[in-house]
């Protein structure tokens, strides 16, 4: 009995040139298919990538009467890079911090003649574009009672 031997099949330079660009073509269809059934519209995870991304903080320093605080100091904390924004308050006792990022916590709180308003958090939980929190400091004076 003979044995049978096995041939190779003959690849021409040619024919080389169809398998590798049938290949990549292979590879690119492939690849646009993954990349279009992965990629998610904005609309999905609660955000239109038109809209503007950041938040806005405001608010006012108040005295225990409800009148504003000229002049007072408001004072915001990135929680995340603790870097610190201040705002000087004007005559009706106004802030605005722009631009804020929704996904940090941050932390807001008020200074008037040594006294400090209590720490606010805007956390990151809240979906509000623009988030008003008041801010009441205790201006009177201890000494004289």
């Amino acid at each position: 009995m003979k044995k049978a031997i096995a041939r190779k099949p003959v690849i021409t330079g040619s024919s080389r040139l169809r398998i590798l660009a049938a290949m990549l073509l292979t590879t690119i269809v492939l690849t646009m298919a993954l990349d279009s059934a992965f990629a998610a519209p904005a609309q999905l995870f609660g955000r239109d990538s038109k809209q503007d991304k950041t938040r806005l903080l405001s608010g006012k320093v108040l005295d225990n009467g409800d009148n504003p605080l000229k002049d007072a100091v408001v004072y915001l904390t990135n929680t995340h890079t603790r870097s610190v924004k201040t705002y000087i308050v004007g005559p009706d006792g106004t802030y605005r911090f722009p631009a804020l990022q929704p996904n940090i916590d941050y932390e807001v709180y008020a200074q008037f003649n040594n006294r400090k308003s209590h720490t606010k958090t805007v956390s990151q939980f809240d979906n509000r574009q623009a988030v008003y929190i008041d801010l009441k400091v205790d201006s009177t004076s201890k000494d004289s009672k």
